[in-house]
């Protein structure tokens, strides 16, 4: 099984002057994990819900908030993004991609083209649905036919 078949094609993308309060709106409405930062069609970064989190002030929305905390929203896409990037392709397979993740402690790939456009992204719950998928499958071809 490959990473074209199990891949999210539905994927949001933002450009790099973004702003953490656009990013943490979108987190908010989409019930996603992960937004892919682009710039002239070519993926530069990724922004995972957590990282919005963590450049948040903790005072926002609460009586203590002040005006540094609200001058946090205002940070950009490319000053919190992901520069080291793990990308792969839709012919990889999904137990490649999924020690890969492993072996870098990353929750998510972008697929991507040769050229570097972006075809999708596969998340660790992606490859976990297509195990459950290939177990299933499993269990209803038996290992040893009786007669």
């Amino acid at each position: 099984m490959t990473l074209g078949e199990i891949m999210s094609r539905h994927v949001i993308t933002v450009g790099l002057d973004h702003e953490l309060s656009a990013l943490r709106r979108l987190f908010d409405e989409h019930r996603f994990h992960h937004v892919l930062v682009v710039d002239e069609g070519r993926l530069r970064g990724v922004i995972s819900d957590r990282d919005v989190l963590r450049e948040m002030s903790p005072f926002i929305d609460t009586l203590g908030e002040r005006a540094q905390d609200l001058a946090t929203l205002h940070k950009k896409a490319h000053q919190i993004m992901s520069r080291k990037l793990l990308v792969a392709h839709r012919d990889e397979s999904i137990a490649d991609a999924a020690t890969r993740m492993l072996g870098h402690s990353v929750s998510c790939l972008p697929v991507v083209t040769q050229r570097g456009d972006v075809e999708g992204i596969v998340s660790w719950k992606d490859l976990i649905r297509a195990l459950v998928g290939l177990r299933a499958e499993e269990r209803e071809t038996p290992d040893v036919v009786r007669r």
